[in-house]
Formats: structure tokens, sequence, C-alpha cells
């Protein structure tokens, strides 16, 4: 089957799991105490003009109009729009996405960097001091909340060493100016635009939400990548490698740590799933202007356009993370093949 046979029938299979988030989104928004009108009209609003806005919301009308109308803005692309910060939620959307896909994508490589490693010192060392000392690690990673995590570091290497810049948003703007937007994320945007000082900035400001959000997804990283190489270490086709003269370190490298890469990606996609979720409360204690902090401005408000596009964004960056893996999987190991 080929790669594109696979991304079509991947796509088809997602198509229902979408729908089903769409409309449990749509209900559970429905069920949450608060009024939207309330909020959007003002505290100091009488009946009259709460029902007024309320009626411009179509909040007044029956619930299954309401997703009737919610179904068809969403064929011709229109999310609504957010009574929070009053612009169109797509827009919104598509402005923060980069700001949390990029501290994502950061604590991943994070994981990945220390994570991979760890977990191959302690399959090629069991039993070890390297073993028990990347356990330690890794229970540590996985024992304290990403919040705690991030306001340790940020009381340690802020408030007691001062090494570490304000825990406030992406950049100063006050010291430093903000980069023309190509690809919205800020590390590569500075260094398309050559501007080197802003990117040891917004680097820096980057190294504190990697490090709380990336401690998090570690554990997991280290654990798959231990047990895959133990296993894969103990093989037939590894001991015949060395029994045939193969070096050891071109017996590893080639012939286990490849073949262990499978299970390793597989967690991959769950991992950066798990830290686009986790991320809410980063965003938060760092004052990060991402998708999960405008995720929590919308729930507060009963902001149902705002958090049903949060959350079809979510699922649609599940599925294609998962798409990404299947194919991702299917060219490290030919053999693996998805059946009809």
């Amino acid at each position: 089957m080929n790669a594109l046979t696979t991304i079509l029938r991947r796509v088809l299979v997602a198509v229902p799991t979408i729908a089903g988030v769409i409309v449990v989104t749509f209900v559970l928004q429905r069920a949450l105490p608060g009024d939207p009108a309330v909020f959007y009209a003002g505290p100091s609003a009488n009946p009259e003009t709460v029902a007024r806005v309320r009626s411009q919301l179509g909040l007044d009308q029956p619930v299954l109009m309401q997703f009737v109308d919610f179904i068809s803005r969403l064929a011709h692309g229109d999310l609504g729009l957010s009574i929070s910060s009053g612009h169109p939620v797509l827009s919104d959307l598509i402005a923060r996405a980069p700001a949390s896909i990029e501290l994502t994508c950061a604590a991943l490589l994070f994981a990945i960097v220390v994570g991979l490693p760890l977990g191959m010192l302690a399959a090629l060392r069991p039993g070890t001091l390297v073993d028990h000392v990347c356990r330690v690690i890794v229970t540590i990673g996985a024992a304290f909340p990403t919040f705690f995590v991030a306001l340790i570091l940020i009381f340690v290497f802020y408030f007691q060493l001062g090494v570490a810049p304000e825990p406030l948003g992406r950049i100063n703007e006050i010291y430093h100016t903000m980069p023309p937007t190509v690809t919205g994320f800020l590390l590569i945007d500075t260094l398309l635009t050559g501007d080197v000082e802003t990117f040891q900035a917004a680097f820096m400001k980057l190294v504190l939400p990697t490090i709380s959000l990336g401690l998090f997804a570690l554990a997991p990283i280290a654990r798959i990548t231990r047990a895959a190489m133990l296993e894969t270490l103990a093989s037939d086709y590894c001991r015949t490698a060395r029994a045939m003269g193969l070096s050891y370190s071109k017996m590893v490298f080639s012939y286990a740590l490849r073949n262990a890469m499978l299970p390793i990606i597989s967690i991959l996609g769950m991992v950066f799933s798990f830290l686009l979720g986790g991320s809410v409360l980063v965003e938060q204690v760092f004052a990060w202007p991402g998708i999960g902090a405008y995720a929590v401005a919308a729930v507060m408000a009963s902001d149902y356009a705002a958090v049903q596009g949060f959350v079809l964004l979510m699922a649609i960056l599940y599925v294609l993370l998962n798409l990404v893996v299947d194919l991702l999987i299917t060219a490290i190991d030919p053999r693996v093949r998805y059946e009809h």
C-alpha cells in the first residue's frame, strides 16, 4: 500500500472522530454554568439588554437550531466570533497557535535529546549506577505536575539566581521589536530577518517553559527507549551480529536502535498530544500567548465559539500527528503495512 492510499484511508477514518468531537464539544459547552450573553452585555446590563444580546448571539434559538447553524458556518470555514476578544475565532487561533506549537516542539525536542540517550545508556548498562540514575531522573520528571515544576524553576532561576528573564510572554517588547510575521514562530522569524539579538532574547524566554513542559515528556520517552533497547539487544539478530564479528557500536546503532525506534516513534505521537494539552498550565504560569491561555479565558467567559474552535483545532492536530507517525513508522520499517 503506497503512502497516498495510507493518507487517504487515515483521513477517512478520522472523519467520524472529528465529527464526534464536534458534537460532544457542542453539547458539553451548553451544559457549562454561566450565560455568555450576561458576560458580553456587562455586569450592569438590564434584562432587556441581556435578552437582546442573547438574540444577537443566537442563544435564544433551540439547541438543535444552534447546532445546525454551527455546522453550516463550520462548512464555510467560519468558527464564529469570540465574545472574549471580539475577533473571529479562526483568526485568533491562527495568531496564537504558532506560540503553542513552538513551545510544544521545543519541549518535545528537549525530551528527546535528554530522554533518548538516558534510555539507551540505561539499557546498555542495566543494573548499574547509570541505570539507577536514569530511573531516578525519570521518576522525578514524572512525579511533579508541569505547573509546579514551572513555579520552582521561576523561583530558583529568576527570583533567587537572577539568570532567567522575567516569565512574561515570548519577548519583552520594551527592549526588543517583534519581527515581521513570516511563519509565526518567533525563533524562525528572527533568524529570517537576521535579528540575532531578538533571537537570543526569545530563546532565553523559551528555556524555562521548555524545561517545565519537557520534563513531563522525558519520562515516557526514556522508559520506552530503555525497554525497547533491552528487547532488541536480547534478540537473536543482535547476538548473531556480535558473534559474526560486527563491532559493538555498529550493532547498537545499526541494528538495535533502528529496530527500537518503532515503539519510540509510536509513543512520540501520544507524547506530543499530551504536551499540547499540558501546555495550558505552563502558558498560564509564564503568560505565554498561546492557544492554551486563549482556551482558559474562553472557558471562564463561557465563550462557546472560542472553546469549540480550540477543541476542533486540537482534534485536527491530533489526527494529523498520528498520520505523520504512521508514515514515519512505514518509512523506517517497510515491512509495516496497513491493511484495509
